[in-house]
Formats: C-alpha cells, sequence, structure tokens
C-alpha cells in the first residue's frame, strides 16, 4: 500500500514542484545577475552560466541521494549528524542559517524597494523603506506560515505570473535590444562572477521539503531538480541577452552604477527604453521573481528549524518558528544599505560552495563507500564525478576568500578600475 502511494504521484505535483525548485532559483539573484556579469559581457559570463547550472544540478542530485536514505522530513542538520557527525552537524547549522537568513533579507530589502516604488507610482503614496520591507513580510511571510500545500500552491500561481510578465517583457523588449553591447567580452573578468552564479541557481535548502510533497518518488523528484535548474537556465540566458543588450555598461544608469550604488536592474533598465510598457512588465516581473524566491527559501528554512530545534509546525509552535525568521530579517533588510548584492555575492561564494557544494558531495563519499546506505538511489559518475564537482566547490570557496580579503579583485572593484580607465582615457582624449 505505501509502495503504491509512493509512485501515485499526478503530473501536477510534479510540474508544481518544479515551478517551486525554478522558483526559487529565479528570484533576488536574477535581478542581480547582469549587474554582476555586465563587466565580463554576455558571451563569457553565459559559459560560466553552464558551468555553475551544471554543477548545482548536481549537487542538488547528490543531496537527494542522501535525503532518501533517511526518514521522511529528515532535513539537513539530521543529514549532516546522522553522515557527518558533530562537527558536520555544526558546520551544517551555521552554514544554512546564513544561506537562509541572507537570502531571505536580500529579498526583502528588494522586495521592499519595489514596494516604495509601488506605492509611489500606482497610488502615490511615499512609502519608507522600513515601511515597504515591513509590508512584504507581513504579506509573504503569512503564506510561509500556513504551511508546504499552501506554499506549492500560492508559488504555482505566482510563477505561472512570473512567466508570464517574462515572455510579454523578452516580447516587447527584444526590439529595444543593441547588439554591439551583446558582442562586448572581457573574458579575464569572466570567473568573477561564480559566487554569485551558484546562489542563482541555489535552492537546495527546500529540497527536503520536496521528499514528502513528492512522496520519496525518486522519478518525480529527479524531474523537479533537473527540469527546475534547467527551466532557471534557459530563463536566465534570454534575461542575460535582453538586459545587456539595452543596459550600458558605463555611463548614467548603468550596469556599473547598478552595481556599486547595490541596486536591482529593473531600477536602471527603465531608463534606457522608448517604451514604458517595457519597465512596467519589468518591474512585476522583478516583484513576482522575488516573492516566489522567497517563498522557497523561507519554507526550507522554517522546517530546517523545525526539525533543528525539535519545533512542531502546529499552532504556537509555528508561529514561534515565523517569529524566528521574520524579525531578523525585517532588521537588517530595513537598516542595512546594499545589502542585496552583498548578501548574495556572499551566499554563493561562502554558503553555497560548502553547504550545497561541497558537503553534500562529502556524504555521499561516505554514505556509499563506507558507511554502505542502501541503493535507494544513485547519481551516476561514480567517484571521479563526486572528485570533479568536489574539485569545482572548493575552487569557487577559495575565489570568494581571496576577493573578500582583498588577495583579488572582487566584480565591484574592477568596475571601479574599468570606471577609473574609461575616465582617464577621456581625459587624455579632450
Amino acid at each position: 500500500m505505501k509502495e503504491k502511494e509512493k509512485s501515485d504521484i499526478g503530473i501536477g505535483n510534479i510540474f508544481s514542484a518544479i515551478f517551486l525548485v525554478a522558483g526559487t532559483c529565479i528570484g533576488g539573484g536574477m535581478l542581480a545577475l547582469p549587474v554582476a556579469t555586465g563587466v565580463s559581457g554576455f558571451f563569457p559570463s553565459t559559459l560560466m552560466m553552464v558551468f555553475c547550472w551544471l554543477a548545482m544540478t548536481l549537487s542538488a542530485l547528490f543531496l537527494l541521494e542522501v535525503n532518501l536514505w533517511l526518514k521522511e522530513g529528515a532535513h539537513v542538520i539530521t543529514m549532516a549528524s546522522t553522515i557527518l557527525g558533530p562537527i558536520g552537524k555544526t558546520i551544517a547549522w551555521i552554514i544554512f542559517l546564513y544561506i537562509s537568513y541572507a537570502s531571505l533579507i536580500a529579498y526583502t530589502a528588494a522586495g521592499g524597494s519595489l514596494m516604495v516604488f509601488g506605492g509611489k507610482s500606482l497610488l502615490s503614496l511615499a512609502i519608507s523603506k522600513q515601511a515597504g520591507c515591513m509590508i512584504f513580510l507581513l504579506l509573504f511571510g503569512s503564506v510561509v506560515y500556513l504551511g508546504n500545500k499552501f506554499v506549492g500552491r500560492i508559488n504555482t500561481i505566482l510563477f505561472i505570473a512570473l512567466i508570464g510578465a517574462y515572455i510579454a517583457l523578452m516580447g516587447t523588449g527584444l526590439g529595444e535590444v543593441k547588439q554591439s553591447l551583446l558582442f562586448y567580452q572581457n573574458w579575464s573578468t569572466a570567473y568573477l562572477a561564480i559566487p554569485l552564479l551558484l546562489t542563482t541557481f541555489s535552492f537546495q535548502t527546500m529540497l527536503p521539503s520536496l521528499t514528502p510533497y513528492l512522496k520519496k518518488n525518486v522519478l518525480a523528484l529527479r524531474l523537479a531538480i533537473i527540469g527546475g535548474t534547467t527551466l532557471t537556465l534557459v530563463v536566465y540566458l534570454l534575461w542575460q541577452g535582453l538586459v545587456l543588450g539595452i543596459v550600458p555598461l558605463q555611463g548614467s544608469y548603468s550596469l556599473i552604477d547598478a552595481l556599486v550604488m547595490g541596486e536591482p536592474v529593473t531600477q536602471f533598465l527603465r531608463q534606457h527604453v522608448t517604451s514604458q510598457s517595457v519597465s512596467a512588465i519589468a518591474e512585476y516581473f522583478a516583484f513576482f521573481a522575488l516573492v516566489t524566491s522567497f517563498l522557497g527559501i523561507a519554507l526550507g528554512l522554517l522546517d530546517f528549524l523545525s526539525d533543528g530545534l525539535k519545533i512542531k509546525k502546529k499552532g504556537m509552535g509555528n508561529v514561534l518558528l515565523t517569529f524566528l525568521i521574520v524579525v531578523p530579517v525585517y532588521v537588517f533588510s530595513a537598516y542595512y544599505e546594499r545589502v542585496f548584492l552583498v548578501a548574495l555575492e556572499t551566499t554563493g561564494g561562502f554558503g553555497d560552495s560548502i553547504l550545497n557544494g561541497i558537503i553534500p558531495v562529502i556524504m555521499v563519499w561516505i554514505g556509499r563507500y563506507h558507511a554502505n546506505f542502501p541503493a535507494t538511489y544513485r547519481v551516476w559518475g561514480g567517484k571521479p564525478l563526486l572528485i570533479l564537482v568536489l574539485s569545482f566547490f572548493v575552487l569557487s570557496l577559495i575565489l570568494e576568500t581571496l576577493m573578500s580579503t582583498g588577495w583579488i579583485c572582487s566584480v565591484v572593484d574592477s568596475c571601479e578600475i574599468f570606471r577609473q580607465e574609461i575616465s582617464t582615457t577621456n581625459l587624455a582624449f579632450h
């Protein structure tokens, strides 16, 4: 009876899971992506994006393999403590909380800015950034409070709206693209965007929530992961082409300005289009992108805290869990400047490299070749693939460490250098 129940997964559930994965990926990171990759150009950043998509998809499949070894409802804490022991459990606690809270802070900060803009343009109301963040959290924090099934349904509706806005944006915006901007290339800085690119494919924090939703059906779970990340890749590539083909790298309201100021790219897109509908649709698209990503990350964090703190998601327990998420997120998103881009970049370099990359590989290695867990599901490739994926994430971690400590230039530093070079060139010319 249980086996029949596990296999009884409707196509609607699978699509809902695909949308939840893609919706979690396509969030605030998408708004920051062209800002961080503009200095290298469309083609170099596309190659880096494909590498990060492949690495993050494989790491999610590794995490799924581990999750299926354990009882239903086991989150990252349970997985890490079971396979890696107390040290692994402690690292998982710290990194998971960092990724989740930093991502939610970034999305809430950007969502608050959109609330401010929407209040001014639609209702002629002057709303402060603090009030905008509060409204955003009250609206969508309450959705997470209502549980997995409610989030899945609301997210599906929002993701369909996201795709609708995206298609409309592509249809109206492609005519504004200047091909000359797309052919700009600077391969020497392309690798600097890897930390942020990892963030844009990050959804692993909510993967354990998918397992009970799809009743541990391996085929459905694999389809949800691969389908969700692939859909994300296609959406990103077209979005990159649109933005990098419209917003110039330098000058007024440029990609460099957006990066240095830490603003979402949609705030600058409207300055370079002739059609007002393009900028209006871009704002709607940005809103849906932020909300779908916020819901996926918040749902994963709620389940994580419930598992780690042994608090049941019922009654006052659910109230307490929601409170533990909303309060810290509000304080940081409302009162810290430039938190949007900083939070996203560091979560990719440190958080995603360790928790969503290195730890799943190590857990699979130990579980397969030392603890001999039953092969409920196994990712192909054996030890060579594990070593290759591990190497990629270790290099990403080293890259973020070197940029954070000033040993090599970050994306912002390279933009400042580029800006200074242009200024010097213009002065010499005049």
